[in-house]
């Protein structure tokens, strides 16, 4: 088993793929973060609620996944090789004593690269109509008063093309969506702009609030309804 990454199904040219950069909480034996064990199970360390969606994204509604196998606090691998937050030495107030003074060429090699490597042949290989790029927020972060309200997040950078088909049909949906909130791919969206917007490709970038996605029931829910978007946002772009 890969411990960068795993693939669940076949893309096809021309379809629908989704990626997920912080499914994961797994740390390697051999690294040690020196944080307790429950903050592993909070938004620091993966974006909760991705993996069972893309999960059943990929298994119940024919929408391949590349999902991440390692957690962003070991790496970061939605951030550029030079940003400080690869290997963050801190997390939402939170030290990460295992990562100060971490070997950052190590950590780049073993697992932000080959990820990267194996997503841009995976997408080289049959290129897509539409990236769903999957990522869930925290409803308040612990070193902001500022509230989150929003269900769900669309975000991009210079591409919007999905984006603005995405938004009124959440909407639709009795959502709340925020446009480039509750941060603005602008900012960050590096996966994204490397395999996506470089290469001319569409994608939807969403952002599910983690209050939302706390059981097997919310995650059948989210599933299905990006299903639908994901399928009519591809259908309008074509």
């Amino acid at each position: 088993m890969n411990e960068v990454f795993r693939q669940i199904g076949t893309p096809t040219p021309g379809g629908i793929v989704l990626v997920a950069d912080h499914a994961s909480n797994a740390v390697p034996a051999d690294i040690d973060l020196g944080i307790p064990e429950y903050l592993l199970h909070e938004h620091i360390a993966l974006d909760v609620g991705t993996e069972a969606i893309a999960e059943l994204l990929a298994k119940d509604h024919a929408i391949p996944a590349h999902i991440a196998a390692v957690s962003r606090l070991v790496c970061d691998l939605n951030r550029e090789e030079t940003a400080p937050g690869l290997v963050p030495p801190e997390s939402d107030g939170h030290p990460i004593p295992g990562n100060f003074g971490a070997d950052r060429e190590a950590r780049l090699a073993r697992f932000h690269r080959p990820y990267h490597t194996a997503l841009s042949k995976w997408l080289e290989a049959a290129p897509p109509a539409l990236i769903l790029s999957l990522h869930s927020f925290t409803p308040r972060l612990e070193t902001s008063d500022a509230a989150r309200p929003w269900e769900v997040g669309v975000l991009y950078n210079q591409d919007d093309r999905a984006a603005r088909i995405a938004i009124p049909l959440l909407e639709a949906e009795g959502l709340m969506v925020g446009d480039n909130l509750p941060y603005s791919g602008r900012d960050l969206n590096y996966t994204m702009n490397r395999h996506a917007e470089a290469a001319g490709r569409a994608y939807l970038g969403i952002e599910l609030r983690q209050d939302l996605v706390a059981t097997p029931a919310d995650n059948c829910r989210w599933a299905a309804i990006l299903a639908d978007i994901a399928q009519r946002v591809a259908s309008a772009l074509a």
